[in-house]
């Protein structure tokens, strides 16, 4: 059309031309944009992995976390993979229910006697 805009032959709307954006001159560009992500600076360096939790973040989480931890009823590959649980429910909820507390303390206290 000569002023920098485009539109197709279905009479659809008019856009700016990719070469000149609108202003009717090219851009000093020049060449292909690289739209691919082969540049280094796209991606992750190998040393700046993110650090693996080791531990609940929340106040909940991490109040269960020290329960857990402290019972001497359960063994240690159980409360490892409590903690990991715990964790886990954090990262998928936000923080942990109180559904969730229940669960996870009945699993680690001495039950009630029977009356």
């Amino acid at each position: 059309m000569g002023d920098g805009r485009i539109s197709n032959a279905f009479g659809g709307d008019l856009k700016t031309c990719p070469s000149c954006h609108g202003s009717g001159r090219r851009s000093d560009e020049g060449g292909y944009r690289d739209v691919t992500k082969t540049k280094p600076s796209h991606h992750q360096k190998p040393g700046a992995a993110a650090a693996k939790q080791t531990w609940p973040t929340t106040a909940e989480g991490i109040e269960l976390a020290k329960e857990v931890r402290d019972s001497g009823l359960v063994s240690a590959d159980v409360k490892s993979r409590l903690i990991q649980e715990i964790m886990d429910h954090e990262t998928s909820h936000g923080r942990c229910t109180t559904t969730f507390l229940k669960k996870v303390r009945k699993q680690v206290r001495v039950p009630a006697p029977a009356k």
